[in-house]
């Protein structure tokens, strides 16, 4: 397949944001005393020469403390393998370290490779949740269905507004893909992300002791409001088959959601998060990110 984009230009891109980031004296008010700093970010294809180390990091902040139980080395040579499917988002230049990707690995193409079959049994086993009940069929062996799992992470401090044009250009190089008889004919799309909870510190604040752990309760944290690493998955629930959290395998170090927050009462808990979309309605869901995180674009 040749290439079909090179370097995004954000000013080129209606999708694209300039972003900014703001500081502001706090002994005054005054317009005068706050610094503005624009930043303009760029839309690259991955690049196998200078990406690998920037994708690994980025990887493991998506899959978190259950990192450790897949080959990071090979799930982003996986990723560099097809740089013509996928964005990366960085700052100074293409030679640079991704700050964002977004890409999607064909799980039936790729069923071969050790890593996609461990994704595949850590995926299967974590599909158990009613919600979820559609996806163990999907991801067996002997299915005849085309999952596309799409792999998605960002800096923490990254404006949500730089996600809208890599779905954008997924899309567009999906359907290039296809005209020249790639295998991308998804019939499902899934969306490995990450939410999480808060939970009550185990620190002490203003004089009071630190509180107990509470024992039992629900493992699934169905009792737990769910909050978003990434905005935009909620809007990908309004267009999905079906939506669900899940528990970390790996046990977290005591006091782990104690350092998660930041300037605020409540620890932070990460959950891992799935959502299972359908392949003619991923266009939409698109769409509906767009229109949420670019406003009037």
């Amino acid at each position: 397949m040749g290439k079909r984009k090179t370097q995004k230009d954000p000013e080129a891109l209606p999708d694209a944001p300039e972003a900014s980031n703001k500081r502001k004296n706090d002994d005054s008010d005054s317009d005068e005393d706050m610094d503005m700093v624009n930043v303009d970010f760029e839309w690259f294809d991955p690049q196998p020469a200078v990406d690998f180390h920037g994708l690994k990091n980025l990887l493991r902040q998506l899959l978190d403390i259950d990192a450790q139980l897949f080959n990071l080395s090979e799930l982003a040579d996986l990723i560099l393998s097809q740089p013509l499917l996928g964005s990366t988002v960085k700052v100074d230049g293409n030679e640079t370290d991704p700050y964002a990707f977004l890409t999607v690995l064909n799980l039936t193409t790729h069923k071969d490779k050790q890593v996609i079959k461990d994704l595949t049994a850590y995926l299967t086993r974590h599909s158990t949740l009613p919600s979820l009940s559609a996806l163990p069929s999907l991801l067996d062996p002997s299915s005849p269905a085309q999952v596309g799992l799409i792999l998605a992470e960002r800096f923490m401090n990254m404006p949500h507004e730089i996600v809208p044009p890599m779905y954008t250009m997924l899309l567009e190089e999906i359907q290039w893909a296809l005209e020249e008889k790639e295998p991308y004919a998804f019939t499902h799309y899934l969306v490995l992300s990450k939410t999480y909870n808060e939970v009550a510190s185990s620190l002490p604040t203003d004089g009071q002791p630190p509180i107990k752990k509470k024992k039992g309760g629900k493992s699934d944290g169905s009792d737990a409001e769910i909050f978003y690493f990434h905005p935009e998955d909620e809007v990908l629930h309004k267009h999905a088959k079906a939506w669900g959290s899940y528990d970390y395998e790996t046990p977290a170090d005591d006091g782990a959601s104690d350092s998660k927050r930041a300037f605020q009462e409540m620890g932070v808990k990460p959950t891992g998060h799935l959502i299972l979309i359908e392949g003619d309605k991923f266009a939409g869901a698109v769409g509906a990110v767009k229109s949420f995180l670019n406003p009037g674009q």
